[in-house]
């Protein structure tokens, strides 16, 4: 028995609250059920036409775990999910995905949907050949895929190599402020240039190779509905951190991803299909805490949002991208996608909105250590971080002993 309390060091979190990543998940659930009542959307069994079977792909945290969540409790569609993370056992913690799966899983039965996960490396052919035999097992086809993978490292399934992901400006040292955000220190930090191979091992891992061989190997199966969609995620951000992100490696990945949807929306319209990137808004995760100024522009934009009105999460855009974006028509049935020059679906209106940038544009010099709590919103950057991990949620008792770290409840 224990009192487990956050392991932070230099915006890293290695160590998960079993109880509050649960009651979180919750949250999510809750929210969704809320925006179904307000928007009157039917599920399946009440008549209504929006995703039936949907595979996740990544679905353990973030946009991921949101966008299960939105498909099974604002839809009521059966959910397959994959993701790789760490067991706990009676007296060792797991990852905070392994924790949300399990509580997903819980409440989704509890629902009366159906719902398998696996803790599997989403990369691998065998994990796909299980993916296909669960589809077939259930008798059904799949929908809608999300693609939602942010991983460090890739086996290639051909060569059997081992690609690993940077996250680094291209041709020059990048500096900026950093934002610590559990001690308020703003410290200069900087980057070196990716070298050697770096550039293009960061797109093996990160870039869209995996998302078509997921969508080549599940239309050879014969797993894909009619009218199969499937949606990856995506970012651009501002100006002022393209030099680390969108020109970086991470963004050379990016934009393979969304070169390839091209390829994989091609091969959907086979089947009346069709293939998406989602560029989705900047949010407190365990990566971008630890890329120099993010964590800073994040603390202004969400006080420059919020105080707007237009602040999102994860959940509240996701609920937003199923109900506003892919599920239009009548019924909540498919109806067509609106899209930029480059067909890809915008979430990120808000945040790139012109007045909002100014705004942030105005605060961003004048930030210091000194007047944060003024210029910043540390207190809700703060929080969207420990709740990651499942601390600093509300209704849990942090001071108690967790007598099993393998259990929820």
């Amino acid at each position: 028995m224990a009192v487990i309390k956050p392991m932070i060091r230099s915006n890293i979190c290695i160590n998960a609250h079993p109880i509050g990543c649960a009651k979180e998940t919750v949250n999510q659930i809750n929210y969704v059920k809320s925006q179904k009542a307000k928007r009157g959307t039917k599920t399946l069994a009440e008549g209504g036409k929006g995703p039936k079977t949907v595979l996740v792909v990544g679905c353990s945290t973030g946009y991921g775990l949101a966008s299960r969540i939105s498909a099974a409790f604002e839809y009521g569609a059966d959910t397959i999910g994959v993701s790789f993370e760490k067991e706990a056992t009676q007296t060792k913690g797991g990852t905070p995905g392994w924790y949300n799966n399990l509580t997903f899983d819980r409440e989704a039965k509890a629902a009366g949907l159906k719902t398998a996960t696996f803790n599997a490396d989403a990369f691998a052919d065998e994990t796909r050949a299980t993916i296909i035999n669960q589809i077939k097992e259930w008798n059904t086809k799949v929908d809608l895929i999300i693609y939602s993978l942010a991983s460090p490292v890739r086996i290639d399934p051909d060569t059997k190599v081992l690609y690993k992901s940077v996250i680094k400006p291209i041709g020059q040292v990048y500096s900026g402020a950093s934002l610590d955000m559990m001690t308020g220190k703003i410290t200069q930090a900087s980057t070196q240039p990716a070298e050697g191979d770096e550039i293009p091992n960061t797109v093996k891992v990160m870039g869209g190779e995996d998302w078509e061989r997921w969508i080549k190997q599940l239309k050879e199966a014969g797993v894909l509905a009619d009218g199969c969609r499937t949606i990856a995620y995506s970012y651009i951000g501002p100006s002022l951190s393209h030099a680390i992100y969108r020109d970086g490696t991470i963004g050379e990945a990016k934009k393979d991803l969304e070169k390839r949807a091209h390829n994989i929306d091609a091969s959907l319209k086979e089947i009346g299909g069709a293939a998406y990137v989602s560029v989705n808004k900047g949010l407190i995760t365990r990566s971008s805490s630890v890329i120099p100024i993010i964590t800073q522009y994040l603390g202004v934009l969400f006080k420059v949002m919020k105080a707007k009105g237009t602040h999102e999460g994860c959940i509240e855009q996701m609920e937003r991208l199923f109900a506003e974006r892919l599920y239009t028509g009548a019924d909540n049935s498919p109806a067509k996608v609106p899209v930029d020059s480059e067909n890809r679906i915008r979430m990120d209106d808000w945040e790139l909105a012109a007045d909002v940038q100014a705004e942030i544009d105005r605060i961003m010099p004048t930030v210091t250590e000194e007047n944060l709590e003024q210029t910043v919103d540390i207190a809700g950057i703060r929080h969207d971080f420990l709740a990651i991990n499942g601390f600093d949620v509300e209704g849990v008792d942090y001071s108690a002993d967790v007598a099993d770290m393998s259990k929820i409840d």
